[in-house]
């Protein structure tokens, strides 16, 4: 099973200057758990220590959000999954 996941250039320090990559799993977590062991440290940027999404995460699954406590989320073979950076100021 395999997803494409697209990033926001923040994480490109972790995936080698990739926006896009692929990661395996059923799940939202499962995703996040295949990114780490591929490109070590990007999961404590993408999740507390609780599993859910950083404040500053957010997460798409075809287009549908994914909120901060349903990492849970099924993924399927072929699905498209984008991480925005939430960027605020003033």
């Amino acid at each position: 099973m395999s997803v494409t996941v697209s990033l926001h250039e923040y994480f490109q320090d972790f995936t080698r200057g990739q926006t896009v990559v692929e990661a395996k799993g059923r799940t939202v977590a499962a995703l996040i758990d295949d990114l780490e062991a591929r490109y070590p440290g990007i999961k404590g940027h993408l999740v507390d220590k609780k599993g859910k999404l950083q404040g500053f995460v957010e997460l798409f699954v075809n287009s549908q959000i994914v909120y901060p406590e349903d990492t849970g989320m099924s993924v399927q073979d072929g699905d498209e999954v984008e991480v925005l950076m939430i960027v605020a100021g003033g």
